[in-house]
């Protein structure tokens, strides 16, 4: 058996043992939304505009126990929907959560990322959610995704980040030590954990870490295991990262947290060094956030498959013929208090409700306007929040 091969068997064993995610089975579809897996809402926040398609191929690679192939079939009404696997007792569980809350149109397949050229076709949105990290060779994963990228598809990734995630090697690292030779043997590597952890002073650094950011959901085994003895595991940082995103060919569209990423959120208090960092390139500015503000546990972010069309409402006749719709992702409307797509609190201006309430699907902006007295640049603050999406 080759290094990768054993790599593979031995992160498939870990998931038969504990299938992953642990989220209960329903009998009704998943409550809430994540945008990033509904195609209009994250097609719209890649390009700035509403896709012309919705029935589309969706493929949820690395899906485990379906958690998010269930959401990606019910936020996509008219998408067909196929979900890969490494381990059979996780897809064993993902084909019952789907089957119990009526996801209907999905298919599963027990199938490593490295061998995806075996599906036929193309997909529009590919979701692969905590699952590079994991493999032996990440390069030859995300190679192996982009092929099956449609053109003017895009991506949907999340890897770990080794800075927010240095105390988790720390234990990670200790619990393989206590373990000798029975390393992959998880369930003892799950109790040699616990023990670490009810061992340790109060005022342990490792402690106080799992406490502030982990131990809610680590009281299951599964994800005490999925975090601290796991088998294989890659931690990025922005130069690595982009290591990894330019060796899939494919374009860099952007991070789904922008807000993370913006240098005034940090330095804003000091001018002089904002000016500083004009002279960054993207990357090193990306670089300097993480440096300064090392909380990142994990990147999430979209690539695109050229041609990804880029809309441009800057021409306000272009914007005036524009048919606004609301964004899927948001909840609460119609009301002027509601959640955004980030599930934050937004509250709307009499004019922008009364905007967002007139957004039919069928009447332009310029329609609209007649009737509302909202200015050009207030619709566009509701495009920039992603409230209204445009045609």
């Amino acid at each position: 058996m080759s290094d990768s091969q054993s790599v593979s068997a031995a992160v498939a064993k870990l998931y038969n043992t504990y299938p992953f995610p642990p989220e209960p089975l329903l009998d009704e579809p998943p409550p809430g939304y994540n945008w990033r897996w509904n195609w209009l809402a994250a097609y719209n926040f890649c390009t700035g505009q509403k896709p012309q398609k919705q029935d589309i191929r969706i493929l949820d690679a690395g899906c485990g126990t379906g958690v998010g192939t269930e959401y990606l079939v019910h936020l996509n009404s008219q998408a067909s929907v196929v979900g890969i696997d490494l381990s059979a007792g996780a897809l064993a569980v993902a084909q019952e959560r789907c089957q119990r809350s009526g996801a209907n149109r999905v298919e599963f397949h027990h199938l490593s990322i490295y061998d995806v050229e075996q599906l036929p076709g193309e997909f529009d949105l590919i979701n692969c959610v905590g699952v590079l990290h994991h493999l032996p060779d990440p390069i030859r994963g995300i190679q192996a995704l982009a092929k099956k990228l449609a053109p003017g598809g895009i991506m949907h990734i999340f890897v770990y980040g080794e800075l927010g995630r240095w105390e988790i090697q720390l234990m990670q690292k200790a619990i393989a030590l206590l373990q000798g030779d029975k390393r992959g043997d998880y369930r003892d590597g799950v109790q040699v954990g616990r023990k670490i952890f009810s061992s340790l002073p109060e005022n342990n650094r490792i402690v106080k870490y799992e406490k502030q950011r982990w131990a809610m959901e680590n009281q299951r085994d599964e994800c005490f295991a999925d975090m601290y003895v796991h088998p294989q595991e890659v931690d990025y940082n922005i130069d690595t990262l982009f290591e990894l995103i330019d060796a899939s060919g494919l374009e860099f569209v952007g991070f789904s947290n922008p807000g993370f990423w913006q240098l005034d959120r940090l330095l804003g208090k000091a001018p002089e060094l904002i000016e500083r960092a004009e002279n960054l390139s993207e990357r090193q500015l990306y670089r300097l956030i993480e440096l300064l503000d090392p909380e990142v546990t994990h990147y999430e972010f979209f690539l695109g498959r050229p041609p990804l069309a880029k809309a441009d409402w800057s021409s306000d006749d272009k914007l005036l013929s524009a048919i606004p719709e609301l964004n899927p992702c948001i909840d609460g409307f119609p009301s002027q208090c509601i959640f955004n797509y980030d599930y934050q609190i937004v509250n709307l201006s009499t004019a922008e409700f009364e905007f967002m309430q007139a957004c039919n699907g069928q009447a332009t902006v310029g329609e609209i306007l007649a009737n509302v007295q909202l200015s050009l640049d207030g619709v566009r603050t509701l495009i920039k929040q992603q409230l209204v999406m445009l045609t």
